[in-house]
């Protein structure tokens, strides 16, 4: 629904003689109404509802008319339900090609938040074609890529699908608009949405939960008695100006403003009716919907403040930027465990859990038994399917036999001293690369460096995770576009799993030639992308002169990405 009130809200389909609106919630619909017409998404277990539904109104007498539109496509097994239950004739059956939706000038959203589960969890590989689909609107849109890049199993299929159906359409030629595309699965780096965000617009999605670009504040925020829904991007302008800094940042920028903005407010005294008549009509809109925009900030950061104060929000990270360093581990045992038994929050200690086991490249038997059994008996038996998942997907998993430290330590020294693969330079950090020795095996990017980071002065992406750690798949990003291939990375694709490609699009002969175009480079996230990836490419494309547009099949954070493997039963 919330995709569908960013295109058509409830005032515009009341104009169109859409009488009420019913969310999907699997039981009998009262209504009077003699149409009914379903938008959904094609899953098995929806249609089996309509299907109850129109059979019951079967059983009463009742005769409705009654239509499906399946978004982003119809799939046969869908139809085939229609006609096991014996309704294909009662039904019409429609499909709503959706699959891009701007969220903001550099943010494109197929809302697709099970994209995620179905694919990496359960090998559903039937996004795949509606992502290749994105893939296709943009290329027809905006014309040909000079080159295409690519990790993942999922990334390769998505490209292929793409490939395919450029090739059974008819070739237009256009002026290319986008430079180079990058195609990322989210199991190539699984670490970064585990980490806690502390960029302003990921802390707001963490405690608000952003909804397509809209964000509801609560009466704690809005200093009312009613929540308020906000639209959150750059047509913001004080949002705009705060979103991508660190959080410790953004109650001096707010001051700031307040200060600027009462500034504007005072230049009335001195005026004559003339310019108080300019000053009304010019200035004081645009000053009051800014005032309204500072409060709300400035109250959604007061409110911020208050959660994480009562978390313990220091000793969480400080908790976290061990685990990715790889000192105290013991300690941070004991941290999660105190989390656990507790009973703190479910989804924070899973995320604990599967950071610990990711970096520690899985955890020992007898560590993974006593965290397992502490978790089920403090949040219940039924997580022992969840823990399944986690296993399978690589997130929480056991070391196996022989996979110890010392094995681990061998690897990395073997990657540090490989000139082409483990010198890899951030600035002038060097960056040290760890194996986690699974699949998919996640790389840490660590900044070796004794100096103090400065916030008020970023000097790479890493101040996104207060200056502790480099997200993977923007490093992997810069290092491609730095080398103008995956030449030199072939270890570190390696222990990625690999699947990694590059291919030359039809205007390659002018790829060195720096266009306008080339200045411009797609991203596609498959499988979801936090707003601290967003920020870092916003930081390197300001770095590097570039401006990233970034396409992702959902908006994710840790606890959208670990509720996406809760059993359904749980």
């Amino acid at each position: 629904m919330s995709p569908l009130d960013r295109i058509a809200n409830v005032t515009t389909l009341k104009q169109h003689d859409v009488d009420k609106l019913y969310k999907v919630e699997h039981k009998p619909i009262v209504s009077t109404s003699d149409q009914l017409c379903f938008l959904i998404r094609p899953r098995i277990k929806t249609v089996k509802w309509i299907c109850d539904v129109v059979n019951a109104d079967k059983a009463f007498g009742r005769f409705r008319r009654y239509k499906i539109i399946f978004s982003p496509q119809k799939f046969y097994a869908c139809e085939n339900l229609l006609e096991e239950q014996g309704i294909f004739g009662d039904v019409t059956t429609d499909e709503w090609s959706f699959y891009l939706l701007p969220l903001d000038d550099d943010i494109i959203s197929l809302e697709l938040p099970e994209f995620f589960r179905d694919y990496f969890l359960e090998g559903d590989q039937r996004w795949v074609r509606t992502a290749g689909s994105a893939l296709h609107l943009l290329h027809s849109v905006y014309g040909p890529f000079s080159k295409v890049y690519g990790i993942g199993r999922c990334s390769k299929m998505a490209y292929e699908s793409w490939r395919e159906q450029v090739e059974e359409g008819e070739q237009r030629a256009r002026q290319a608009e986008i430079g180079n595309v990058f195609l990322i699965d989210r199991d190539v780096d699984l670490v970064t949405p585990l980490c806690s965000q502390v960029v302003y617009e990921g802390l707001v999605d963490d405690i608000f939960r952003i909804k397509c670009g809209c964000v509801e504040f609560c009466p704690d925020v809005t200093s009312s008695d009613k929540s308020i829904k906000v639209m959150l991007n750059s047509q913001d302008k004080v949002f705009n100006e705060i979103r991508n800094e660190h959080f410790s940042q953004v109650f001096g920028f707010l001051s700031q403003k307040a200060r600027n903005l009462q500034t504007a407010y005072d230049k009335r005294s001195g005026m004559n009716i003339k310019q108080m008549k300019t000053f009304v009509s010019e200035e004081l809109k645009g000053l009051k919907q800014e005032h309204r925009l500072l409060s709300l900030h400035i109250g959604a950061s007061e409110s911020m403040m208050k959660k994480k104060t009562k978390q313990d929000f220091q000793e969480l990270l400080k908790t976290e930027h061990s685990l990715l360093e790889g000192f105290e581990i013991r300690e941070c045992i004991s941290y999660i465990e105190e989390h656990i038994n507790r009973q703190v929050s479910m989804v924070e200690s899973m995320r604990l859990l599967c950071l610990l086991s990711l970096t520690e490249n899985g955890l020992l038997p007898k560590d993974y038994r006593s965290l397992k059994a502490q978790f089920l008996q403090s949040y219940g038996i039924e997580h022992l399917l969840t823990f399944s998942n986690l296993k399978q997907l690589g997130l929480l998993v056991e070391q196996q036999p022989g996979e110890t430290l010392t094995v681990m330590e061998s690897r990395v020294g073997k990657l540090v001293n490989d000139k082409t693969a483990g010198q890899i330079q951030a600035g002038p950090n060097t960056v040290t690369v760890f194996n986690t020795g699974w699949v998919p095996m996640p790389l840490l990017y660590l900044i070796q460096s004794d100096e103090e980071y400065d916030l008020r002065v970023p000097r790479d992406m890493a101040y996104i995770f207060s200056g502790a750690y480099i997200p993977l798949s923007c490093k992997l990003i810069e290092q491609v576009l730095e080398r103008d291939g995956w030449t030199g990375l072939e270890e570190v694709t390696r222990m990625l799993n690999g699947h990694e490609f590059a291919v030359t699009g039809s205007n390659g002969s002018d790829a060195r030639v720096k266009t306008d175009s080339q200045r411009i480079i797609l991203v596609m996230f498959l499988g979801g992308c936090t707003f601290s990836e967003i920020s870092a490419l916003r930081f390197l494309g300001r770095e590097k002169g570039i401006k990233f547009i970034v396409v992702t099949t959902a908006i994710t954070n840790s606890a959208r990405l670990l509720e996406s493997m809760l059993d359904n039963h749980a």
